[in-house]
């Protein structure tokens, strides 16, 4: 069944995966993102369809997301799904992290998922049905740095929850992906400065490999889809089994190999 489906944060890697995956599967899309020029760079990888509409919005800034919602509705339709994919880092350590830095990461990673769900609650509260996504990360329970993302991320699964319990009577479902390390151009620099990166972040992944923005936007499908529609509040790792535990870090406590 096709939906019409907004995802945030669209002019990134996993927002085009997300958005190339829910065009292929037939849906609507409303791509939004606050960077014009990546946002038309981001709707030309994606190819024309009259299924796609671009919409530059800010999600830190209420009457932005508001607008952007209601310029959805009025050219798509009533909005389906909602997926919170915007996000992003400053500071890697606790002393690196400025009172401004803190609040910007809350403010892009928690506070803009929670204004997005605002706008779009009321429409499906009224229709009795509506599934919101929030793309969270394993850093919202583990210690990996970025410690104001992190606290964000641990806020979204909160948020995520709330949202299950809160609207499940009126026929919505509100889960969370958290993925591991995903290969994306946010690694770029890094990539730049060491080639190897991905290679030494393998070894602390139990399947032996990271994430690419198709294997998130695969699991987003499935919780869209019908065989999900028990699913709810459910914050679900994506991270070849990161969360788990480390194979690495095991042979080292007891000293054996496995």
């Amino acid at each position: 069944m096709s939906r019409i489906i907004v995802v945030t944060g669209g002019a990134g890697d996993i927002g085009r995966a997300l958005c190339a995956r829910f065009l292929r599967d037939g849906h609507r899309v409303a791509i939004l993102d606050r960077d014009a020029g990546a946002l038309d760079r981001a709707v030309d990888a994606l190819g024309p369809s009259e299924n796609l509409l671009p919409v530059v919005a800010d999600v830190t800034d209420g009457v932005s997301v508001r607008g952007a919602i209601a310029q959805v509705e009025k050219t798509l339709g009533p909005i389906g799904v909602l997926v919170n994919n915007a996000g992003g880092v400053v500071s890697p350590t606790l002393r690196t992290t400025s009172e401004d830095a803190w609040l910007s990461d809350i403010e892009l990673n928690l506070n803009g998922a929670w204004r997005c769900a605002s706008a779009v609650q009321d429409g499906m509260i009224a229709r009795r049905s509506g599934t919101i996504l929030n793309i969270s990360s394993v850093n919202g329970f583990g210690i990996y740095g970025y410690p104001a993302y992190s606290a964000a991320k641990a806020g979204l699964a909160q948020l995520t929850r709330f949202l299950a319990v809160e609207l499940g009577a009126y026929g919505i479902r509100a889960n969370a992906i958290a993925p591991g390390s995903v290969k994306t151009q946010a690694w770029k620099a890094r990539v730049e400065q060491n080639p190897e990166i991905f290679e030494r972040l393998k070894r602390w992944y139990p399947l032996g490999d990271v994430c690419v923005p198709e294997d998130i936007a695969g699991v987003a499908a499935f919780l869209l889809g019908p065989d999900a529609r028990m699913i709810t509040g459910v914050v679900l790792p994506v991270d070849g089994g990161l969360s788990v535990g480390s194979a690495t870090m095991a042979r080292e406590f007891c000293g054996a190999d496995f």
